[in-house]
């Protein structure tokens, strides 16, 4: 056995592995009840903290040019390539992959669905008196905005995209599993059907366009060059108002999941007992010279 005198006065650098099992026996209750307060507290926070749930949506943004809409275009770009951008017409199929996915999770976007569906009482439950039907504050400082909702939602809303599928998953983490699947599946609606607008406007734009400069022109290449274009305009529109899935294609829908993402009772535990033991480890080696008599 080591001698306790040279357990006290041996440098770190000199100290072995019989020395270190001498030092931690002799500290073996506040390591034990160290590492048993900390797996405590750590299941008991787990299973007081409210719990969230992560409901996820995977979606295939889908690329102008494989909708059909440009058929017909490609060949013309060159040829009418200062009359394409008036007209309104896209000769950039894949980029349009990067406008959705950012629509997506876009502030004006996000603005109109927590205010279209009265998210503010949900985001803010703590402020919201459900009695009265009204904000617990009449205070208009106290009183939530849209803004403060739309940054709140940036934090338990994720955009993630596979760089090599290309496939993106929007996952929404919520306290209540229903409320997460919905809004995954109501904001890649939303998103469906405000590009799905937005494209039916800029085609009829473009059509309007085209066609005045079609009565405009007696060149028979010319008109032919614009008709064609015409039809790629038209043939948006058609897909467009043909499509639900206009520009995120739905691979996995968004369920209510069933088990909570956190916390993790088991996982926190074992956390706890591993933060518990190295931190008591830590104590009683750093006090070694009380716990080992002189």
């Amino acid at each position: 056995m080591v001698e306790p005198t040279n357990i006290i006065g041996t440098d770190l650098d000199e100290i072995n592995l019989k020395t270190l099992v001498s030092i931690f026996w002799h500290g073996k209750w506040v390591v034990l009840w160290t590492t048993l307060a900390f797996s405590f507290v750590a299941a008991l926070a787990a299973l007081v903290l409210p719990k969230s749930y992560v409901a996820t949506t995977v979606i295939a943004p889908v690329s102008e040019s494989s909708s059909g809409s440009l058929s017909g275009l490609s060949s013309l770009a060159s040829q009418f390539s200062g009359l394409a951008p008036l007209a309104g017409v896209s000769v950039s199929g894949d980029s349009k992959k990067f406008e959705y996915v950012a629509v997506l999770q876009s502030e004006a976007l996000t603005e109109k669905y927590i205010s279209s569906t009265n998210l503010l009482p949900i985001l803010f439950e703590g402020k919201w008196d459900t009695a009265r039907n009204n904000w617990k504050s009449s205070n208009p400082k106290k009183i939530p905005t849209l803004w403060q909702a739309n940054q709140y939602f940036k934090s338990i809303r994720t955009v993630s995209t596979d760089t090599k599928t290309g496939l993106v998953t929007l996952a929404i983490t919520w306290t209540d599993p229903k409320y997460a699947a919905i809004w995954a599946n109501d904001l890649v609606k939303l998103t469906n059907d405000y590009l799905r607008e937005k494209a039916i406007r800029e085609a009829e734009a473009g059509i309007a366009y085209l066609t005045e400069q079609a009565n405009k022109t007696d060149v028979v290449t010319v008109k032919q060059g614009i008709y064609t274009m015409l039809q790629g305009e038209i043939n948006k529109i058609m897909v467009a108002k043909g499509s639900e899935e206009f520009a995120l294609k739905v691979i996995d829908r968004a369920v209510a999941p069933e088990k909570p993402h956190s916390p993790r009772p088991v996982a926190w535990t074992v956390e706890g007992f591993i933060a518990g033991l190295l931190l008591a480890l830590f104590v009683v080696f750093n006090r070694r010279k009380k716990y080992v008599p002189t």
